[in-house]
């Protein structure tokens, strides 16, 4: 039987296109690497090892860095602008339609609290290998809405191939409550809902995803006639039967942390690195054992002469006979190595400088030279610039899908348009106060057609900048090229408590020597 039909799904093709893709996954032992790196990311690294009586010791330097890469490639300051083509004719009408939609990007950022979900995407590509955002018309809040998706549950069509909108098809996998699946078929005018039940007992789940009153669904997405469909199934039952969503792209993002050939998932930063931190490990282990066993004084003493050793502070202790001197005398403690700490120190360090996380990225340096700190910070952050990029374009395709569902699901809407000389003449006429907007509906299909292009914004939020701005303030006010006005209202956030009340209290005071003072 040919598996994959373009546009005739049914359970039986779904359910056996879904199997290969999980075979595809398991021949490239993506669940095993997956569950090993959320493990020594979260701190569990003695998880299924025989100890054998060694301390388990856990000293998560891996965390520590990906956090820091993480928080490196990523910004607060973050916002999509949409912009006419050069060269498009009536550039102002297409400069009005382009402020509309950049504002409702900020709008949809803001609901989807965009900032942190980038966050858990590049944490999820850095310690799965892949990153997945999935954006879906959510009907109850009428807006877009995107989530991060396990990479594990997301299958391509063509595994070959990391290019999301190429596949020929998607299939996205979830666990949800039977129950409610049941409900939601029946809803759907699905005959045969009750055959949905929880897949506890099914043999392609592992133990631990066994939860009894959970079944697996899937959301089958292709392409056809240049726009996206769907169909969602489970195993034994049909969810809810195909319909176009309208969509000329998948509402997919993918992200690998590192390219691997001729496969759609990347490598991890951290499966490399595990062996890192598996040495560490060890060798604390092997060290605390060291110190347990040999690092006290023992004494020994002879019992021909002495029937019982007592440590009690004070005590005599009789002797019979004998000379005196080889009664009884302390075994000096066994010295561990100085390599072994020397060791254990060069392999963090190495491995934190192949994650460019040195000393002065890390912020264990003392910021007395700002502009060199800056200098070795960008140095470090070298390694992770292509990351970074790919991070960006990222959220570019992102800000696509988002214009997609805007054109196809927004429909007419009212929003704030520049008055016109018609409604400023009124409003004098009518001695009111000039509005600079007003209210009018808007038909947001036209961006269907419409030139438009998007461009990315993102500005550095990184500790060290605010100290590079800090210190250049700290000149201009010495130099007397700024007030302690203008220093202050110019400071970072968190500097200083209460930083306009101060500002009103040096204003109010008419401080004449509101000029450079010392620093």
């Amino acid at each position: 039987m040919k598996l994959w039909t373009r546009g005739t799904p049914d359970i039986k093709r779904a359910w056996a296109l879904y199997t290969r893709a999980r075979e595809f996954k398991e021949a490239i032992d993506l669940y095993d690497t997956v569950e090993s790196n959320e493990n020594f990311f979260i701190g569990k690294q003695w998880e299924g090892v025989n100890a054998a009586g060694l301390p388990t010791p856990v000293f998560n330097i891996l965390k520590r860095d990906v956090l820091h890469v993480v928080a490196s490639i990523t910004t607060d300051n973050l916002s999509v602008k949409a912009s006419p083509l050069e060269n498009t004719p009536d550039t102002k009408r297409l400069g009005d339609v382009s402020r509309i939609l950049s504002e409702e990007f900020a709008a949809l950022m803001e609901q989807n609290h965009l900032v942190e979900t980038i966050r858990e995407f590049a944490r999820d590509a850095a310690v799965r290998g892949d990153g997945c955002l999935y954006s879906y018309w959510d009907t109850e809040r009428n807006s877009v809405r995107t989530e991060t998706l396990p990479n594990t549950q997301v299958h391509f069509g063509n595994p070959n191939d990391r290019r999301v909108q190429t596949q020929p098809y998607l299939i996205i996998e979830r666990r949800d409550i039977a129950e409610d699946v049941r409900e939601e078929a029946k809803n759907n005018g699905c005959a045969d809902f009750e055959r949905i039940v929880s897949d506890e007992e099914d043999s392609h789940l592992r133990a631990e995803k066994r939860t009894g009153d959970k079944v697996t669904r899937l959301l089958f997405l292709w392409k056809e006639n240049g726009s996206v469909w769907a169909y969602e199934c489970t195993k034994n039952c049909e969810v809810r039967a195909k319909w176009d969503l309208g969509l000329r792209r998948y509402p997919i993002v993918w992200l690998n942390w590192d390219y691997v050939s001729d496969c759609c998932h990347g490598q991890s930063m951290l499966t490399g690195l595990i062996p890192n931190q598996i040495f560490i490990n060890r060798m604390w282990a092997l060290s605390m054992l060291s110190m347990m066993t040999t690092a006290y004084p023992k004494v020994i003493y002879d019992r021909s002469k002495i029937s019982k050793w007592s440590n009690r502070v004070g005590e005599a202790i009789g002797v019979t006979g004998g000379d005196l001197q080889n009664v009884a005398r302390i075994l000096d403690p066994a010295a561990i190595s100085p390599q072994v700490g020397g060791f254990i120190e060069m392999a963090v360090e190495q491995t934190n400088r192949s994650l460019g996380a040195n000393a002065a990225a890390l912020g264990d340096v003392r910021p007395d030279n700002t502009s060199a700190i800056v200098a070795l910070q960008r140095a470090a952050a070298t390694p992770s610039e292509i990351t970074k990029q790919n991070l960006r374009r990222c959220v570019e395709e992102l800000a696509w899908i988002w214009l997609e569902f805007i054109a196809e699901y927004y429909g007419v809407r009212d929003v704030d348009v520049p008055a016109t000389e018609e409604i400023l003449r009124a409003a004098e006429f009518a001695k009111l106060p000039a509005p600079e907007t007003v209210r009018a509906p808007f038909d947001f299909g036209v961006f269907k057609a419409l030139p438009l292009s998007l461009k990315i914004e993102a500005g550095a939020s990184a500790y060290y900048s605010e100290i590079a701005a800090i210190q250049t303030l700290d000149n201009l006010l010495r130099s007397g090229a700024i007030s302690v006005t203008q220093y202050l209202a110019r400071l970072p956030d968190g500097y200083v408590p209460d930083r306009q009340g101060l500002i009103e209290e040096i204003a109010g005071a008419g401080m004449k020597g509101d000029k450079a003072s010392p620093v």
